[in-house]
């Protein structure tokens, strides 16, 4: 177990060395040049020429790659070449608290949603109940998350005024201000996750609940609730983990239009801002950020087979 979590920790590392080398030298392929976004109309050629020198940008690119991935390895991943040179590592530590307390608040949502839908239409299935579950994941499916954002802030935040309508309060201010700030956004980004894991669920039991051994475990005199949560939920639950880390990875970087909705500046929104701006080092250090967490999130639910199920660890 050990080798093989060894050996995908150094593919891991290589799959994030090739995605930052990637996005490295598409950057420089996008048009539009960094400088003159900066400078804008106040500075002629000259001072341009100065800038790209003070920058490192008038070198090779190999050279600047050079740089940038000695000094990446050093942990240092530059300064944003926009505004006052704020470090770009500093940026991304202020803004992931804020993408991830909303991301995991939101699979929390979500799994307190879908767990109890998918096992009630798979042990109901044809009834009303089935339905309705169906009813909701089709619907949670068919929204935009940005709609049902504006449409929980002007029920709960203008109308009701029961929540805040936009903004982040660190969880060391206060876990109840933290929560009522994230409430709405994660209700906004969980509703389709949850959709999506309650299906998976769901399909999942039905495969599960008709195979032979359950109809054993049935014949041997187990209670249901032994069936269900000692047999049939453990391996029903493989598929459905796969679609979990995947779905987690999504939601932490895709929720740049939910935190741009209520003013959150998490890390979805400085990548869009950093892309905008042509922020060559804000982009790389986002894109560096977001690739691990889809990489090592891939390995976390490779190795949560073996917990759950011991075939796969001894094989």
């Amino acid at each position: 177990m050990g080798g093989y979590i060894l050996r995908r920790f150094i593919g891991s590392v290589i799959v994030m060395w090739a995605v930052a080398t990637l996005v490295f030298f598409m950057l420089r392929l996008v048009p539009g040049d960094p400088i003159a976004a900066m400078l804008a109309d106040a500075g002629g050629p000259e001072e341009m020429e100065a800038m790209r020198r003070r920058l490192g940008l008038d070198r090779s690119l190999v050279v600047q790659y050079g740089i940038w991935f000695w000094n990446m390895l050093q942990g240092d991943l530059g300064n944003s070449i926009y505004g006052s040179r704020i470090p770009v590592t500093q940026i991304i530590v202020e803004a992931i608290p804020r993408t991830l307390s909303l991301s995991l608040l939101a699979f929390v949502i979500a799994m307190v949603i879908a767990l109890p839908a998918g096992i009630l239409s798979a042990t109901r299935r044809n009834t009303a109940t089935d339905t309705t579950v169906s009813l909701f994941a089709f619907l949670g499916l068919s929204m935009p998350d940005f709609w049902l954002a504006i449409l929980l802030i002007i029920v709960f935040a203008a109308n009701l005024q029961w929540l805040p309508a936009i903004g982040y309060v660190p969880i060391e201010d206060g876990l109840w201000q933290w929560f009522r700030h994230l409430i709405l956004p994660a209700i906004a980004i969980g509703t389709a996750f949850s959709a999506i894991i309650a299906r998976m669920i769901r399909s999942s039991l039905l495969e599960v609940l008709s195979s032979d051994y359950m109809r054993t475990a049935r014949a041997k005199g187990l209670t249901p609730r032994m069936l269900m949560f000692g047999h049939a939920l453990p391996n029903a639950m493989i598929p459905v983990i796969t679609v979990m880390g995947i779905a987690f990875a999504l939601l932490i970087s895709g929720a740049v239009v939910v935190e741009n909705v209520f003013a959150i500046k998490g890390l979805g929104r400085v990548l869009i801002e950093g892309i905008l701006n042509r922020d060559y080092p804000v982009v790389q250090g986002a894109v560096l950020v977001v690739s691990a967490i889809f990489v090592f999130s891939n390995l976390l639910v490779d190795l949560l087979y073996g917990v759950i199920d011991p075939r796969i660890r001894l094989h």
